[in-house]
């Protein structure tokens, strides 16, 4: 192994590597998949109980293929970007229908699936079959960014190849699922968005490090204006105070969640639920505003509470009254199970 890269940064992960995450523990390609997506854009400690929780329900691929998307979305409720959740189940079917129920060993196989981008990918097949493939998640962008000095946005076309000519260039040819592991614990616990230069094994030999700025690197996306957005979740209840909750579209924030159904701040309401799910309801005064923030926008939900002056039929299909009080197995998301969490416990103290 004639990279020093490598060679450092594999001898520190000996001693101090994350060796003991229960995914290593299992090692087997489905428990590998299923951490790497749960690790886009979320931390460790965030993933490992959802990670205990989605496997001691659904053990294998087989077992996720023939799961309903509601039970994929519920096991998922809270850890955010769902359309992660929908992807990994769309490739699972595709995984038992087009490859025998294996995870494919081939890097373009593997990217083919839903979900599945060139770093993710190589990741998999390197921790589950020890292939040599280079990755360049968040973490190792920040970590090559520092040791080579390398201006300008990840983001950028041209400041991203460049990354992952790196990439191949330090990614060795043996223990290719170590150093994989190694470089992503190097970002992850070290090299962080505060760098921890003095227990770095890479120290001497980074040029950001010697040029006294490592914290510069990697550059900034360029600041973007957070956008707002208002809307009203209309809080049918029921004689037995159960909610109406609708599926929403497949794609969009929260695709193919349950909530509340939602419209605009000015809109009439008791039209709506007239028009759109044949439903005689009369509305009270709204409760305080919920803000929820997404990475692009930030989501400002004015709930409103309604009762029933009618029957509960509803006209639309994709639609459910949901008991606060005994949950079911469905995917909500996370403002809306604070919600009907608050409400359930409000029924309990009254009642």
């Amino acid at each position: 192994m004639s990279d020093g890269f490598a060679r450092r940064l594999l001898a520190w992960y000996e001693g101090h590597g994350r060796s003991d995450l229960p995914w290593k523990r299992r090692g087997d390609a489905y428990a590998t998949w299923l951490s790497e997506i749960m690790l886009q854009q979320t931390q460790v400690a965030t993933v490992i109980p959802y990670f205990q929780r989605f496997v001691d329900r659904l053990p294998d691929v087989g077992a996720l293929a023939a799961a309903d998307i509601d039970e994929v979305l519920h096991l998922w409720s809270g850890l955010g970007y769902y359309a992660r959740a929908r992807n990994l189940h769309a490739a699972a079917r595709r995984i038992v229908s087009g490859h025998g129920g294996r995870f494919p060993d081939d890097i373009d196989a593997a990217q083919a699936l839903p979900g599945i981008g060139r770093s993710t990918a190589g990741a998999i097949l390197a921790f589950a079959f020890g292939q040599r493939h280079p990755i360049l998640d968040g973490n190792v962008r920040r970590v090559l960014a520092r040791f080579h000095r390398v201006s300008g946005w990840p983001g950028e076309r041209g400041i991203d190849r460049l990354l992952w000519e790196l990439a191949e260039l330090h990614t060795p040819h043996e223990r290719v699922a170590d150093y994989t592991q190694a470089v992503m614990d190097l970002g992850a616990t070290v090299c962080g968005r505060r760098p921890g230069c003095d227990d770095c094994p890479q120290h001497d030999h980074c040029l950001a490090r010697r040029a006294g700025d490592p914290a510069a690197y990697p550059t900034p996306r360029p600041r973007r204006v957070v956008s707002e957005r208002a809307v009203t979740w209309l809080l049918v209840r029921d004689g037995r105070g159960r909610v109406l909750l609708e599926r929403r579209p497949p794609a969009g924030v929260w695709g193919g969640l349950w909530c509340p159904p939602e419209c605009a701040p000015q809109a009439d309401a008791r039209a709506l639920a007239r028009e759109r799910f044949g439903l005689d309801i009369e509305t009270g005064e709204p409760a305080p505003v919920i803000t929820h923030t997404f990475s692009h926008f930030r989501l400002r939900i004015t709930p409103l509470p309604a009762r029933l002056a009618g029957g509960t039929r509803v006209r639309e299909a994709e639609t459910v009254w949901y008991n606060p009080r005994q949950p079911d197995r469905r995917g909500l998301a996370a403002p809306v199970q604070r919600l009907l969490e608050s409400i359930g416990g409000a029924n309990d103290e009254n009642g």
